[in-house]
């Protein structure tokens, strides 16, 4: 999918926003947002949400297309660089073999909940993410799209 609004993340594209929150319920049969947010607010609703959410396209070395406001600040960085990032460097070197099993498992399955793992930010902080639900992002005709991860939980760890 096209990135758009790349300079302004609480523009970002309604129909990403709307493909995410869809792709969600399809594959876990739960709701993102509750209440879901009416035609036209989804966007905003995803960028202020309380969970951190990201997700990555379908480049063979995926890229990371969306970062709501708690992805940027875990990451700490700004949508720019955000989203030119390859995903897997969201992840420590040593967590990356981890990370890459998830993600084939994902792919696999739809989606998986309950995953921890330990990221670390752009300035060095590690932390450790808790609870994650990690999905295949698949539109309404069954064409994958990419992945997306929805953090509800983390900790900062101390060096």
């Amino acid at each position: 999918m096209e990135r758009k609004n790349r300079v302004n993340p609480a523009a970002m594209d309604e129909q990403l926003a709307r493909l995410l929150i869809d792709s969600y319920r399809r594959v876990t049969g739960r709701k993102l947002l509750d209440p879901e947010p009416p035609p036209g607010k989804a966007a905003e609703a995803l960028f202020e949400a309380p969970f951190a959410l990201l997700s990555h396209g379908t480049e063979p070395d995926p890229i990371l297309q969306y970062g709501n406001r708690k992805a940027l600040e875990l990451w700490e960085m700004d949508w720019e660089a955000f989203t030119s990032m390859p995903s897997r460097l969201t992840a420590e070197q040593a967590e990356r073999g981890e990370r890459e099993k998830l993600l084939a498992d994902v792919r696999e399955k739809g989606y998986s909940d309950g995953y921890r793992g330990v990221r670390v930010s752009s300035s060095g902080r590690r932390f450790e993410i808790i609870d994650a639900v990690v999905w295949n992002v698949v539109d309404e005709r069954g064409t994958y799209c990419g992945q997306a991860a929805m953090i509800p939980r983390w900790r900062f760890l101390s060096d």
